[in-house]
């Protein structure tokens, strides 16, 4: 329960920062361009709170925080008194409209860069890339690949973290070679890894797997460092401090070959033989029934093993001065911009499989887990998902900010404007596609719970 409502209230905040800034986009430029803005909601439904500028702007928070809008005069929608068709939006040039319309997207991005910078003033620590082991038959060991060498470019990106490897990784599907730069025993060597007919099938499976590269984790203990409430484990007495030696006679030598006989025994009575303060002891365990979204069952023992530190130098940290700071931020942000137009076309393409998609549910676990991990994830998560809803709202579906901004386009060309039936059927078909496009969001959120 209580991570149930961290994550929702980690969600909202996220949302509401994101939807604030994109919104206050539109409402800035609009009233520079002489609009009156009748009233700028954060949320839809019950007005929560509201209250009213000198310029007789409402303000309102509302009670269903998955958006936001910003209601200008406008004689298309409301009638208008003859005093006051100068500040109706419908009024404005094209040009007017075009800016209104892009600056909430302009927002989105124009934040990223500052929440980016924020953090790189603040200062980065992250996981320097050495391969920790190569996959069998992969695309990563067919290029030579090998466990322990650092990945220092990839393409024309530097790399300097495993986030920035992934990053620079799908930027390049679709190719059909990127070199990949990598330095170990042997010193600075580039491998050609072949990307021919790569595809990201599943959520579940990260860039980097899917080629074949595992990164170097430090070693993974027998030794419980966590044991789960009401757990099979707790039912059966395990603490935390025991070592596990033998399941049913076995002996265990890693925890990923516990954890594989763990998954494939649920329901069924297992001996686990254990040290506990240097004496030797039987238990018998079994694990609860955990099915899988495929609706497999799948044992779970609520146990979490002892870690051994990351070996030094294998933790990098990066801090930059204002000016060099604005500078990251306005190259990562970029990157995702790009990144982002990207997947879209991968999506449309099937090199991404459309199970990729995250929707409020996911939107609201990432937002949980980076406020957990402090300032700096929170900052990552805000620009990354900044950038997304810039990059979103810029899609020619005509509900969306993109759909105002291709009629508009259309306008320029053919000097005359779109009919109001033409919109009206495209505003049609925006909804339904976007309707669509949250629901399956939606199914792949409860899938992934």
């Amino acid at each position: 329960m209580f991570e149930f409502i961290w994550n929702l209230a980690s969600f909202i905040l996220a949302l509401g920062i994101l939807v604030t800034v994109h919104e206050y986009g539109h409402f800035w430029v609009a009233r520079k361009n002489g609009v009156f803005v009748e009233r700028f909601s954060i949320g839809f439904g019950k007005v929560l709170f509201r209250r009213y500028d000198k310029l007789g702007t409402e303000y309102v928070i509302a009670a269903i925080p998955l958006g936001g809008y910003v209601k200008m005069l406008d004689e298309r929608v409301d009638t208008v008194p003859e005093d006051k068709k100068h500040l109706s939006f419908n009024g404005k040039s094209i040009y007017a409209k075009i800016a209104i319309v892009a600056a909430g997207p302009m927002a989105n991005f124009l934040f990223a860069i500052a929440a980016l910078a924020i953090m790189y003033m603040v200062g980065v620590k992250s996981i320097v890339p050495v391969i920790g082991d190569v996959q069998n038959n992969s695309r990563a060991q067919v290029a030579g690949l090998q466990a322990d060498q650092t990945i220092t470019k990839i393409g024309d990106e530097t790399i300097h973290d495993w986030r920035e490897a992934t990053f620079a990784l799908m930027q390049n599907m679709g190719e059909a070679q990127v070199p990949v730069e990598v330095n170990g025993i042997n010193g600075t060597q580039t491998k050609s890894l072949n990307l021919t007919g790569w595809t990201l099938e599943a959520d579940a499976i990260s860039p980097l797997h899917s080629v074949g590269i595992v990164p170097f984790r430090p070693q993974v203990q027998l030794t419980l460092a966590q044991v789960t409430d009401n757990s099979a484990a707790e039912q059966a007495g395990l603490l935390v401090g025991d070592t596990i030696h033998l399941v049913d006679g076995v002996k265990i030598e890693t925890w990923e070959q516990l954890v594989a006989i763990i998954q494939n025994s649920a329901d069924k009575s297992l001996l686990f033989t254990i040290m506990r303060n240097q004496q030797a002891m039987n238990l018998p365990v079994v694990p609860h029934n955990k099915p899988t979204k495929d609706g497999f069952s799948q044992g779970y023992l609520g146990v979490l093993p002892v870690v051994e530190a990351w070996p030094e130098g294998y933790i990098s940290s990066r801090q930059f001065g204002p000016i060099d700071a604005i500078g990251q931020g306005f190259a990562k942000t970029w990157q995702m911009i790009a990144l982002s137009f990207e997947m879209i076309g991968n999506l449309l393409t099937g090199q991404v499989s459309v199970q990729n998609l995250s929707g409020p549910i996911g939107i609201a676990v990432g937002a949980g887990s980076s406020v957990s991990y402090g300032l700096v994830a929170f900052l990552s998560f805000l620009a990354l998902i900044s950038v997304n809803l810039g990059v979103f709202n810029l899609l020619p579906l005509p509900i969306l900010d993109g759909g105002h901004l291709m009629y508009y386009l259309i306008e320029l060309i053919t000097k005359k404007p779109v009919s109001e039936k033409t919109q009206e059927l495209g505003f049609r078909i925006g909804a339904l596609i976007l309707l669509l496009l949250t629901g399956l969001a939606l199914f792949n959120d409860f899938m992934r719970l």
